[in-house]
């Protein structure tokens, strides 16, 4: 397994390469424990990811770990998991859209050209 971490401010964008499962499940873990404290966003880019077993569920759904900082937890890349299906069908409660990353809103925003001036 590949991982890569990219810090930006207060994101954190982990990107991995290879299977999760729980082989894989402590290593991942002990990536997001070691994230400085000021990271409060923690992004999943998933999509070199080849195989997701229900270690995959753990890492994305468990609550904060102990000895780490709490942080919203969001997804990119997610190809189609059919244990994610299975996931909400056993349990309607489990709430996916939490892990769509919300639109990033420009610092400043181009100017806007008008036509009547």
């Amino acid at each position: 397994m590949y991982i890569t971490t990219t810090i930006d401010g207060s994101r954190a964008r982990i990107s991995l390469d290879g299977e999760i499962d729980f082989h894989t499940l402590p290593l991942l873990r002990a990536v997001t424990v070691s994230l400085q404290a000021c990271v409060a966003e923690l992004l999943w880019d998933l999509e070199a990811a080849t195989f997701m077993d229900i270690a995959g569920l753990h890492l994305l759904f468990d609550p904060t770990l102990p000895g780490s900082s709490p942080r919203r937890t969001t997804v990119t890349g997610l190809g189609p998991q059919p244990l994610l299906t299975l996931a909400t069908d056993l349990n309607p409660n489990i709430d996916l859209m939490r892990l769509i990353p919300a639109p990033v809103t420009p610092s400043c925003a181009p100017p806007v050209h008008d036509p009547a001036r």
